[in-house]
């Protein structure tokens, strides 16, 4: 095989030029050739044969070793030793990881390798080593090799030049969406799951007839992935077709599960199918580590959720066994801590903290029939692979086609031999070069001559005649079929579609997978709604006492510690903590702990960035609006929803520049017409609360009042029809009050980002607030 030329080979000698190629020029050359060739050879399926590199070569060679469904199994290490020696220049362990893969029933929807001895378990044990076991192929791989000979795909030279390869195998129907890939190249990857072969053969089939199939019409013959767990796909049949129209999303899957009824109205909840990537001794150990949590590091206690959650588990579930066995390949028994329990709300729990429920990625990569990676939609994965299936059989039929014309070429000479076999006979004693004298004689080819030389005496007889007739006569018809083929595409369309629905039939299964659209699991948990107080100290200690109108000034902190703010709210509301950087925790206010102690840090509840503070807080309730501004003049509207976030590390949420403080989010009542702005030079600004502007996703806002430079604002509030109060400072700290109200609204009244008017008092203004 002819090396092909490096980098280094496209240097100038350095006789000639004494310029070098950049460093950051080899550098990008180099590392793509590198991305290119994992892309292609190593991590990414093709979308005709539905194979990767490795899994291509494993299935050729052991096709040579004639180890087919009807062979005896042969060591594993033999077929990987073949596989290296001839084909793969990489490490042993990649190959025999790739075999065991192919024959692993809860990997692989069809498996292609029939495995003999431990190739590893749903729960994550390893395969014995390649010496212990025997493979042989699955009488499903002849949809990839039965063809393989005949001339259906191209060859190419191995890595050494010592043999020849193919670069794709004859696949019969479309193998990637069948079994399914998984892997990780350079800037791609792929998540291909397994489908349904009686619905993708039915597909194929469907699009040959009519190419101009729509997307729906493709989706109500194939409506979504079908495992080899089986499980239950509960995304909705909408969101699936767009998932496969775009080629990438994910789709939530759940276990299958029964109630078992037992004696004494006792009852059981038994696991029989899960959804991919999850076992049952996956299940065990989260289910351990909810009931028996470890102390998260860095935290010198365990979390109020994590005990709360334990709590939850330990009051519902009482037994988990794992009963699987050669007749149950998954059987988790769920057994519950009473006998009254709900069945449906005792499995919600499970499934929402558990993997019974999780999502399965979609991400269709693959090369394409052009050589191109590229993500691709489900009728484009058809439409390559129909492509290619009548590129193949029609390269199957000029090899057949071939092999017949030669044939016929054969037997028209020995037809013309038997016609005159006393002159034959008689020229091959007497001639010094008979196959000369042959071909002069009877016009002849070569051909015919040498296979004439070639037979046997008794080949001759009347019997080979008739033989020889028939067989010509066979020949001939299938010649003009094979023609009829190539020059009729509705022929060959017939065929194409007859051998697909051959196929459907032979290896055609039902469906494991249901497809039934639900509600994603939730943990709720039963709260008490009834008016209760929260309490925030300056030094981040949160807790909550039951009931409003608390005597504020009785409650106690810790040494060096005292009271930051407090909200008077129900239990049903969630508190928010807003950082210096932007970002929002949300605590559940139930979560807070109560009685009369000190409380807990805000820590324990959020995992707070070692860069940023908390500055400010509310208490609301999700459907509520919020009014959030800066020092700087800027702020905008959000729900509160908007601004929750389930996740400990928080939500970033408002857009600070350098130098912004976030003034306190005040909630914008129902009966709010009007924002409020106050500034520190005592001008005040009322605007129509239409003008401020809502971002859902959050950001830096829009100008509420035109400053000054250097200026800021000191207080903003939503503002009803009764007016405000100005809240001016004296010297002695004094407190004075402006009412602004009646006719005095109008005085302040003007357009979001003007400046304002200045209030009327001989005192600092400081804040706002609501006339009561």
């Amino acid at each position: 095989m002819t090396e092909q030329p490096t980098l280094f080979d496209q240097l100038p000698p350095d006789d000639e030029h004494k310029e070098s190629l950049m460093l950051a020029s080899f550098a990008e050359r180099a590392y793509l050739d590198y991305a290119i060739s994992v892309v292609k050879g190593r991590a990414l399926p093709d979308v005709c044969d539905g194979q990767k590199p490795v899994q291509r070569r494993i299935l050729y060679a052991m096709n040579e070793l004639r180890l087919d469904s009807e062979a005896k199994p042969r060591k594993s290490a033999a077929v990987v030793g073949d596989v290296l020696g001839k084909l793969h220049p990489h490490g042993d362990q990649s190959v025999y990881d790739a075999l065991v893969r192919m024959a692993q029933d809860f990997s692989m929807r069809y498996p292609l390798i029939d495995g003999h001895g431990n190739f590893g378990s749903r729960d994550g044990d390893g395969a014995a080593a390649m010496r212990y076991t025997e493979a042989r192929l699955t009488p499903i791989a002849e949809l990839l090799l039965e063809e393989i000979d005949q001339g259906t795909v191209e060859f190419q030279d191995n890595y050494d030049g010592s043999t020849q390869e193919p670069k794709l195998l004859p696949a019969r129907l479309p193998v990637t969406l069948l079994n399914g890939a998984s892997g990780i190249a350079v800037g791609m990857a792929t998540e291909i799951p397994s489908h349904n072969l009686n619905e993708v053969a039915t597909a194929a089939v469907a699009m040959i007839r009519n190419p101009s199939i729509s997307h729906a019409e493709l989706m109500e013959i194939i409506p979504g992935p079908d495992f080899p767990g089986g499980g239950q796909i509960i995304t909705a049949p909408n969101t699936i077709s767009e998932i496969y129209e775009n080629g990438r999303g994910s789709v939530k899957v759940r276990a299958r599960w029964k109630i078992e009824e037992l004696a004494r109205g006792q009852w059981q909840a038994v696991v029989s199918e899960l959804p991919p990537g999850t076992s049952a001794q996956k299940v065990l150990e989260e289910i351990e580590e909810i009931t028996n949590p470890k102390v998260r590091a860095g935290k010198k206690a365990l979390s109020a959720e994590q005990v709360a959650l334990r709590q939850q588990f330990l009051g519902i579930l009482d037994t988990i066994r794992d009963e699987a066995s050669r007749d149950a390949p998954v059987r988790i028994v769920l057994e519950p801590k009473s006998k009254r329990q709900n069945p449906d709300e005792f499995m919600q729990m499970l499934l929402a903290h558990t993997s019974l429920e999780c999502n399965a990625p979609v991400n269709l990569v693959m090369i394409g029939i052009d050589g191109r990676p590229r993500q691709k939609g489900l009728t484009d994965i058809i439409s390559e692979w129909i492509d290619f299936r009548f590129a193949t059989v029609t390269r199957r039929t000029n090899w057949r086609l071939k092999r017949v014309d030669d044939r016929i070429h054969i037997l028209e000479g020995r037809e013309t031999v038997l016609l005159n076999i006393d002159a034959v006979i008689h020229i091959i004693r007497e001639s010094d070069e008979p196959k000369a004298a042959l071909i002069d004689a009877f016009q002849l080819s070569e051909r015919q001559a040498d296979d004439i030389l070639e037979i046997r005496l008794r080949q001759l007889a009347r019997l080979e005649k008739i033989r020889i007739e028939q067989e010509l006569a066979e020949l001939r018809k299938e010649k003009k079929g094979l023609h009829d083929l190539l020059d009729n595409p509705s022929s060959m369309k017939r065929l194409i579609i007859r051998e697909i629905e051959a196929d459907r039939k032979k290896y055609g299964d039902a469906r494991r997978t249901l497809i039934e659209e639900a509600e994603r699991a939730t943990a709720e948990q039963k709260i008490v709604d009834e008016p209760v107080t929260v309490i925030i100290s300056q030094n981040g200690w949160v807790r909550q006492r039951t009931g409003h109108g608390l005597n504020l000034s009785a409650i106690t902190f810790k040494s060096g510690d005292n009271l930051f703010s407090s909200f008077e709210c129900r239990s049903t509301d969630f508190l928010l903590a807003f950082s210096s950087t932007g970002r929002i925790y949300t605590i559940p206010v139930h979560q807070l702990p109560g009685g009369r102690g000190d409380g807990m840090p805000i820590t324990t509840f959020a995992e707070i960035g070692i860069d940023e503070t908390i500055v400010q807080y509310l208490v609301s309730s999700p459907d509520k609006s919020v009014l959030l501004s800066m020092d700087s003049g800027y702020g905008f509207a959000a729900k509160t929803s908007d601004m929750m976030s389930r996740v400990r590390n928080g939500k970033s949420f408002i857009s600070l520049e350098d130098g912004e403080t976030l003034l306190p989010p005040l909630v914008i009542p129902e009966a709010s017409k009007s924002i409020g702005v106050l500034s520190e030079k005592g001008r005040f600004l009322l605007f129509d609360a239409t003008e401020l502007r809502v971002l859902s996703s959050g950001g830096h806002g829009v100008i509420l009042m035109g400053l000054d430079k250097g200026e800021k604002i000191r207080a903003t509030l939503p503002v009803d029809d009764n007016g405000c109060l100005v809240i001016c400072m004296a010297k002695n700290d004094n407190r004075y009050e402006v009412r602004i109200s009646g006719n005095q609204i109008e005085t302040y009244t003007g357009k979001r980002a003007r400046k304002g008017k200045p209030v009327e008092t001989r005192f600092t203004p400081a804040s706002l607030e609501n006339i009561k």
